[in-house]
Order: C-alpha cells, then sequence, then structure tokens
C-alpha cells in the first residue's frame, strides 16, 4: 500500500506539523538512477512548471520528487520554499498565530511571490482556495491534481497523527473539510490523475507525466468515420484531422459513416474503477468522460460545470441510475428518473451544453432529429436547458412517425416546443424518418444553400451523434460499481446486461463500457417483433427484404435499420472502413448484407439475442406485478422476457428499464387486466396511481400532461424534400439570413 510505503519514511520526517502533511523523502543517489528515464522537462512542456494539487496526504512531495528526478529538473516544495521562507515560522506556527481565515489569505499572497519555469511545483493542501494565487500559477503551469480517496487520505493523516488542517473548524470533521476542498481542486486542475489504494509513488508520478503528455498532444485522439480507409489513400491523408468538437458539431461524418475515435475509448484499471466506489453518479460520470474527451476540446473544470449541471436537479431520483433488485439474480437499472421518463435523459440533459460549448460563435446551427418516441422529447427538453444566449443560435426539429408513437410520447413533444424548437409528425415510420435525415445531410447543394443564406449549419441530437452514445458508458459502468457497492459481487465478477434495443446505440455503450474495463461477458440484445437486428446476431444475415415495420407495444425499438450498428461492425472488424461501406452500401442498395463468418463469431463473443412477442411482454408485465408490486415498461418487459430465456443464472443480469411505465398507460392498463381503459392519457395516469405502483407514476410526465393536453402540433406527408421546407421554415422564424 502506498500509505505502508511513506511509513517507512516517518523516521525521516524533519516536522510533523499540520502543514506538512506528506512526508519528506531523503533521494539518495542510487535511487536518482533507478527511476525509469523519461524525456526532458523541456520536450515536455516547454518552460510551464508541472504543479502538482490535492488534499494533505495525496503525495504531493513525495511524487513532486520523482517527477523532478525523471525530468531532470528542479522540485520546489511550497511549504518549505515558499510559504516557510516568506514568514520565517513553521506553517503550523503561523497557522497558530493568525487563525484559519487569515492564514488562506497570507498564504495566497506568499504564493503571489512565486516565480519560476521549467519546474515542478508541490502545492499545500489549502493553496488551490486562494483564487488570485491559482490564477498566478496556472499562468505558467499545467496544474495536476492527485484524487485520492477521501477514505485513504483520512488513513494516511492518521498514520502520520494529523487530526486537523487548514480551513477545519469546530464542530467540522476532516472527512468534511475534505470533501468541501474538491470543488477547489475541480476549478483549478487541468489534469487529474487516479491515486487508486496500493499504488505506488513511483507509477503515481509516470501517470501524472503520461498525463501531461496527453494534455499536450491533441492529436493523440482524433476521431475517423466507420467509413474512411484506414491506412487511408492519398487523399484522406491529406483530409484535416477531426476531434471530439468537430464528431460532436457535424454529427454524421462527411462520407456517411459516423464518428468512432481512432484509437479507440481509454481502459481503466481495476483499480481506477474501484477508486468510484463510493462515489456518486456525478462523480463517475466526470472520471470517464475527462478520459474520453480530450482537454484541448473540453478543460476538465468547464466539463465537470456541465456535468454537475446536467445531473443536478433534473432527475426525481438523487442517485440519477439507481439500481434495484428484481428477482433472483435479476436487477433493473433504472434510466427513467429524468425529466422526460426515458433513458435518452441520461445523454440529452448533458449532450446540448456538449454542443454549445464546441460550436464556432459565428454560425447558427438546426439540429435535426429522428425519433420513435422517446428522443424527440428528451432533444427537446434538454436544449431547452441552455442559456438565453445559446438557444438564440441553436434550434432543434424533431421528425416523429405520426401514428408510430404511443399519445403520451406524442404530447410531451408537442409540450416541449419553443421559440426554438418544433416537433413535426411524419406519415410514415422511424425508418423513414432516419434515412429522410440522412439524405438531407448527404444533399450538398441544400446544406450550402442554408449554409450561405442564412449562415446556418446542420447537425444531429441522434444516437449517430457521439456525444449522444458517449454518455451512456457512463451508466452501464456505475450500475456494475452500485452491484459491487451492494455487495452482490466483487469487483472482477462478471455479470450480464439485457437490453431492449433497435438502433443498437444503448447496447453498444454496454460494449464499450467492457472495452474500458467494466466486467461484463455478455451483452443480450432484446427485440420486438421487428427483430432484424435479433436475426443478425444470431445468422449473420442482414435482411430487409420483403420486411416492413410493424408498430407494437414497444414504439422505441421498433426499428428496422439500426444505425449504430455501423460502430459495431468497425469495432470488430479491427477499423476497416472498406469492408463497412461494402457491407451497408449492399444493405442500402440490395436491402440485405452478410457478415463474414469470423467476424460473425467476434461479434458472438460480446453478444446474444433474441425476441418478444406483444403476448409475451404484456404476460411479463402482469406477471412481475402480481409478485412484486413493481410495474415494468413495455420495453422492459421485452427484455425481461429474453433475459429469463438467455440468462444461464451463473452471474447477475442487468437489465436495462429504459422508458417509465407512466408512458405507456394503455398498454400497461391492459397488462395488468384493470377494467375499462379511460379515454385520456392524464385519467389513465390517475387510474394507475390509484394502485400505489412500484415506482410512482412519473411526477413531471403528469405535470406536463395536465399543461399540454390540448396543444396542436404539425404533420407533414413521407417526402424528403416536404421535410427540408420544414426545416427551412423553422431557419427563416428563427435566425435572420445572411447578407
Amino acid at each position: 500500500m502506498f500509505h505502508v510505503a511513506w511509513n517507512r519514511h516517518l523516521k525521516l520526517m524533519t516536522r510533523t506539523t499540520v502543514s506538512d502533511v506528506f512526508f519528506k523523502l531523503i533521494f539518495s543517489r542510487s535511487f536518482a538512477v533507478s527511476c525509469k528515464s523519461w524525456v526532458s522537462m523541456q520536450s515536455l512542456v516547454g518552460d510551464k512548471n508541472i504543479v502538482l494539487m490535492g488534499p494533505p496526504g495525496a503525495g504531493k512531495t513525495t511524487v513532486g520528487k520523482i517527477v523532478g528526478q525523471k525530468l531532470g529538473c528542479c522540485f520546489i516544495d511550497v511549504d518549505d520554499d515558499v510559504l516557510e521562507t516568506t514568514w520565517n515560522m513553521s506553517v503550523a506556527e503561523k497557522l497558530k498565530d493568525v487563525g484559519n481565515e487569515q492564514f488562506l489569505e497570507e498564504e495566497g499572497k506568499a504564493l503571489l511571490s512565486l516565480s519560476a519555469s521549467g519546474s515542478v511545483v508541490s502545492l499545500s493542501g489549502s493553496n488551490p482556495m486562494n483564487a488570485a494565487s491559482m490564477e498566478h500559477v496556472k499562468k505558467n503551469g499545467i496544474v495536476v491534481y492527485l484524487d485520492v480517496a477521501t477514505e485513504s487520505i483520512i488513513d494516511r493523516l492518521q498514520l502520520m497523527k494529523v487530526d486537523r488542517i487548514v480551513g477545519q473548524v469546530p464542530g467540522t470533521s476532516l472527512r468534511d473539510i475534505l470533501q468541501f476542498r474538491k470543488q477547489f481542486y475541480k476549478k483549478w486542475c487541468d489534469v487529474r490523475v487516479l491515486c487508486e489504494n496500493g499504488i505506488l509513488a513511483e507509477a503515481v508520478a509516470d501517470k501524472v507525466l503520461h498525463a501531461i503528455k496527453r494534455y499536450q498532444d491533441s492529436e493523440l485522439e482524433s476521431f475517423i468515420s466507420t467509413r474512411s480507409l484506414h491506412c487511408g489513400g492519398k487523399d484522406e491523408q491529406k483530409s484535416p484531422l477531426k476531434y471530439f468538437s468537430d464528431a460532436v458539431v457535424e454529427g454524421l461524418a462527411p462520407n456517411g459513416g459516423l464518428f468512432v475515435p481512432e484509437k479507440g475509448l481509454p481502459k481503466f484499471t481495476a483499480g481506477e474503477w474501484q477508486h468510484l466506489l463510493g462515489a456518486t453518479y456525478v462523480e463517475r460520470a466526470q472520471t470517464v468522460l475527462e478520459r474520453c474527451i480530450h482537454p484541448a476540446d473540453f478543460p476538465a473544470s468547464k466539463l465537470w460545470e456541465i456535468v454537475e449541471m446536467a445531473y443536478g436537479q433534473n432527475f426525481m431520483c438523487s442517485r440519477i441510475a439507481p439500481v434495484r433488485h428484481l428477482a433472483g439474480n435479476q436487477f433493473l437499472l433504472e434510466l427513467f428518473h429524468g425529466p422526460t421518463g426515458s433513458f435518452k435523459d441520461l445523454a440529452l440533459q448533458l449532450m446540448p451544453h456538449l454542443f454549445a460549448h464546441c460550436i464556432p460563435q459565428t454560425c447558427n446551427y438546426m439540429i435535426l432529429v429522428a425519433t420513435s418516441g422517446d428522443t424527440g422529447s428528451a432533444v427537446l427538453d434538454g436544449f431547452s436547458q441552455l442559456k438565453e444566449s445559446d438557444k438564440q443560435r441553436i434550434a432543434v426539429i424533431s421528425f416523429f412517425p405520426d401514428d408510430g408513437v404511443s399519445q403520451i410520447q406524442k404530447l410531451q413533444m408537442i409540450g416541449c416546443q419553443e421559440a426554438n424548437t418544433k416537433a413535426i409528425g411524419v406519415k410514415s415510420d422511424f425508418d423513414f424518418c432516419q434515412s429522410a435525415i440522412k439524405q438531407i445531410f448527404a444533399n450538398s447543394d441544400y446544406t450550402g444553400f442554408l449554409t450561405m443564406e442564412y449562415g446556418t449549419v446542420l447537425s444531429a441530437a441522434n444516437s449517430i451523434n457521439w456525444a449522444r452514445l458517449l454518455p451512456q458508458v457512463v451508466y452501464h459502468a456505475s450500475a456494475y460499481l452500485d452491484l459491487v457497492e451492494q455487495n452482490i459481487i466483487p469487483f472482477g465478477s462478471p455479470v450480464d446486461v439485457c437490453i431492449p434495443t433497435g438502433n443498437f446505440g444503448n447496447i453498444l455503450a454496454a460494449v464499450y463500457a467492457k472495452m474500458m474495463g467494466i466486467p461484463i461477458r455478455k451483452c443480450i440484445c432484446a427485440s420486438n417483433q421487428n427483430n432484424c437486428l435479433t436475426e443478425f446476431i444470431k445468422t449473420g444475415l442482414y435482411d430487409l427484404r420483403g420486411k416492413r415495420l410493424v408498430q407494437s407495444l414497444s414504439p422505441a425499438i421498433d426499428i428496422l435499420k439500426s444505425s449504430n450498428l455501423e460502430r459495431y461492425l468497425h469495432l470488430i472488424a479491427n477499423g476497416d472502413g472498406k469492408l463497412v461501406t461494402q457491407l451497408f452500401s449492399h444493405l442500402e442498395s440490395q436491402h440485405c448484407c452478410q457478415l463474414q463468418k469470423d467476424l460473425l463469431g467476434k461479434l458472438q463473443q460480446d453478444l446474444m439475442a433474441d425476441w418478444c412477442s406483444e403476448e409475451d411482454c404484456l404476460h411479463a408485465i402482469h406477471s412481475v406485478f402480481n409478485t412484486t408490486g413493481y410495474i415494468l415498461d413495455t420495453h422492459t418487459a421485452v427484455a425481461k422476457v429474453v433475459a429469463d430465456r438467455l440468462q444461464d443464472k451463473t452471474c447477475p443480469v442487468i437489465i436495462s428499464s429504459t422508458a417509465h411505465y407512466s408512458k405507456f398507460a394503455p398498454a400497461i392498463l391492459q397488462a395488468l387486466r384493470i377494467g375499462e381503459i379511460k379515454q385520456t392519457p392524464l385519467s389513465q395516469l390517475h387510474l394507475l396511481s390509484s394502485y400505489n405502483p412500484l415506482p410512482p407514476v412519473h411526477r413531471g410526465l403528469l405535470e406536463t400532461l395536465k399543461k399540454n393536453e390540448k396543444q396542436n402540433y404539425q404533420t407533414c406527408a413521407a417526402d424528403v424534400n416536404v421535410l427540408m421546407e420544414h426545416i427551412e421554415a423553422l431557419i427563416q422564424n428563427r435566425f435572420m439570413k445572411v447578407f
């Protein structure tokens, strides 16, 4: 353990005061020789300082000395070399002399005198609480936050016989003040390094250097299209690199493919995942996303700010995506506590803020959405959360199959319309809406006209947009960590996940979580009677010939063409964009494609699939309610039926509960065999509520229906040209022409 290593040096400490909460290692010549060789400071960061920040006991001094040794540069300990030199007394004496508030002020003033370049600097634990001094430090430094679990810090400080730190007052525990300080570390850091339990100081130093290297080189994390020639022809090699911000803003790649990280997603160690045990959902989201989004696109402090904004007040459950035991070894991942009652909220409360940050200030943006029900209201609600200045240059239009969504879903969408958002019913199915949007993106004459005439660029908020898909990885990882916290499984034991899916985005996010180190064994795909995806997973043949979309009780998965499947095939084909292009071109022109045998074998190592009939769906809802008092929505019921068939019971299965049953009240009333079904959505929800079900009727949905039962909306024919007319009409009403 790291703190055990520190204990070996207790006798070497030259002071044991509150301010010196870390140990002074005496570096021998033999230690210096054993240090791993790294590049010079000059080549890594130029004349900038590497500034280590974190709570007392985090290891700033020890790690800082090792980093300095590896880079062959000067090490500055703020406690020793700045504060005590300035005050001519120990930090402990100063704190006792002036008290907490004045100490923080004078500590900040002393740090303003620091003038260094090309050095490694170890801050005191309380330095980040002074804004002026931190602004001074950041001007010529890259600030690295050594993030150590609070329990570990407390253990280390007890080992050092430290029971009080700067800023602590009577009645405030050590744990409280450590938690309070986290906001300052998050505010000022450029780079965060997770220091998992048991990690050695030299390993932390290497992590610091790797993190600095990543921070300095944004080209390490470029994006490519699933249809790009991975090795590239001459023309492709000359194409400008694409980054996270480009993938967010453009939505769809120029060649019709989907954006993916060229080098894949980062992998967390087991220790790093375990570091997140006991963390809130917000903290887990911040940690996962900052490793997947380069700080050149999103500074860490800004990313943390918007994650807290997205998941702060808009969810009915403080745990955001809790896991509930259903029966046996089946668990429900409740993804319906957001404002619109579906799993789409987990991404779409965050994605608009990512989008608004990434777009250039000189353009207007029109977001196009195709929805089979839940995405529409989630997108409209999410973009309504933007600040007013952003809403003045971002508009949203959502196309949904007019007869292919539930009445409640329709009322949600039309009720979410504002000056910059619009929902339009299309006299067709979801596949037409999705294909039409892809055609519009590919129409360079039309997109060029919008840019020239209105200064408006088109983008997408469906899961074809990387910023929609990426946040979904978080809740699959979080669900696994919750089972570990609840002592259901030890960390490292596998789980299966079963997900109702049509567009393959949610299940792909689970595959990504597995790639990042979450021990997911199998991802089980659950379909309704629109089961082309299930057949493909079983046989490798994607066959749309003669298939027509069938409306079902689970409309969000009434999809025949699964967009995100393209990303998965690109993954298992080792980035073979040529193969992906051939497969999807054949699917488009011949309405079928066949996966070669070796790739089907790789696919089936990750995936299993089956489908559920309408009768079995209703029976599952009825059966679960009778035995547990819990109401499944129709999509979750589909997954429950498939999980019952396919799980082998040797490990837990986490079933993604992707929507709240309130959105599908008529089907639920039918399944529960509750007398006469009332005619209005509002009365249906009141009837369900009278049964005191678990979970309760969705409060936000109930309030929405009270306001919006009689609102009107527009419909249009299934004609791409008509859709383009609606898009231009909203642009005309929202954005001024460019002259």
